[in-house]
């Protein structure tokens, strides 16, 4: 590594330190959202006053919606078993993780999370507790933990519990990154049943963008899935679990190098560096890679261009074309969760999530998104098949396409005038570009 290197990465590491531990540590903290200056506002507050609310609540649980935060506020939970890029560092060094989590919903959505690490590895007892804290949330972000174990613990959540629970380790990057696999095919000019699919990885993520591709249309018969044991084949008994059982196929192929042989897509969510040049060329026509190995990508940006250049590539950085960034996802699909008091959070509102997303980018976008990135503007395009995380429009139409779905598949609690809703959000829009053009 270079001197400049080195010293900016010196640079980076105290400035992150320096940025959780000046003054307030941390990063959130609980603001009251009503007056407490007088006797009167805090015999409201507190005693006697709440009594009045804690007996409506008590005769109909639903006003818990109208009298509390119930409705706005997200649980973010982990136990540190799967943190970032850092792996198991338990659930006390993922707390910054989840204090950031916290700041992203509040920042892109205005929703009020609060970050719950769990200190045990123990499933059962991370769904006993989760569900204890159901009459808190309005929802429950489950965020790095990892896998099989992620599996069974949502899978026990969502049916226990009677409020949409979410782990954004797998669905997040699914949704996003299946938005760009839409925008992608139709570049390319080809049907998602009829492409060659490979994967490298075989955790939470990349299980999940394999399934969420099959309901976007993708066939799991094309689908060929490697991990670092090499390809999940039919027959194959080491490191193996259910869901990755699913995608054993029958194939003589054994390596990833064997695997990407005339594939049309490559999705990597493994480690950086297990794709060369050579792998890319042996790619079909027009190949769509999706390198999410953070932080560095499996290939890089400027190695796959320089290897085909008819290539059509996605990462998780944000200093290369289309990022798949997770924070495109879980504020804005909470907020139209929340928003109709849903009861979870199912597959057709993440198929809606996907294709709000899509449709955005093909609208590009002006300077007042791309000058976060220098340049002028976003057009759709090779560059372009994902929604930039600083286009304010993300709220309007992911939130609508969420609430919409959730409504139209009976997992909304109310219902609500979606043109009414679609006014509302983009009045915020308005003002929030009010503000950054100050």
């Amino acid at each position: 590594m270079s001197n400049s290197a080195d010293d900016k990465d010196k640079e980076m590491k105290q400035a992150a330190l320096d940025y959780h531990s000046v003054g307030r540590k941390g990063k959130i903290e609980v603001v009251p959202t009503k007056p407490c200056l007088t006797q009167w506002d805090l015999s409201l507050a507190y005693t006697p006053g709440v009594a009045e609310p804690c007996m409506e609540i008590y005769r109909d649980p639903h006003l818990a919606y109208e009298y509390t935060n119930k409705g706005n506020l997200v649980g973010v939970i982990t136990n540190g078993t799967a943190v970032l890029g850092l792996g198991k560092i338990g659930a006390l060094a993922g707390k910054p993780v989840m204090e950031g989590k916290s700041v992203l919903f509040k920042r892109f959505a205005g929703i009020d999370a609060f970050d719950i690490e769990l200190n045990t590895d123990d499933p059962d007892e991370i769904i006993k507790t989760v569900k204890y804290l159901e009459p808190t949330f309005g929802g429950i972000n489950l965020e790095d933990i990892k896998a099989p174990e992620c599996f069974y613990i949502e899978d026990e959540l969502r049916k226990q519990m009677d409020i949409p629970v979410f782990h954004d380790d797998q669905h997040g990057t699914a949704i996003i990154s299946g938005a760009g696999l839409l925008n992608a095919c139709e570049l390319v000019k080809k049907e998602i049943s009829e492409l060659r699919m490979t994967f490298n990885g075989a955790g939470a993520s990349a299980i999940a963008c394999a399934e969420f591709f099959i309901h976007l249309g993708a066939r799991r018969e094309n689908m060929i899935m490697c991990d670092s044991r090499g390809v999940i084949n039919k027959g194959r008994e080491a490191n193996m679990n259910p869901q990755k059982e699913k995608f054993a196929v029958d194939t003589s192929a054994r390596t990833l190098e064997d695997a990407m042989k005339g594939a049309d897509v490559f999705v990597g969510l493994s480690t950086g560096g297990a794709v060369n040049k050579k792998m890319v060329k042996s790619m079909a026509d027009k190949p769509i890679i999706f390198a999410m190995a953070n932080p560095d990508p499996e290939i890089s940006y400027p190695d796959a261009k320089s290897a085909r250049k008819d290539v059509i590539m996605a990462t998780g950085r944000s200093d290369y074309p289309n990022q798949v960034n997770n924070v495109l996802g879980f504020p804005f699909i909470f907020r139209g969760a929340l928003d109709v008091r849903a009861k979870a959070i199912n597959e057709e509102m993440k198929v809606a999530a996907a294709y709000s997303l899509a449709t955005l980018a093909k609208k590009g976008a002006d300077e007042s998104v791309a000058k976060a990135y220098g340049k002028k503007h976003f057009d759709f395009g090779p560059e372009y098949i994902v929604p930039s995380p600083f286009d304010p429009r993300v709220l309007v139409w992911e939130s609508v396409a969420v609430a919409e779905a959730a409504m139209h598949t009976g997992a909304s609690r109310i219902k609500i005038d979606i043109e009414e809703y679609r006014e509302q959000l983009n009045r915020k829009v308005e003002e929030k570009l009010k503000r950054w053009s100050v």
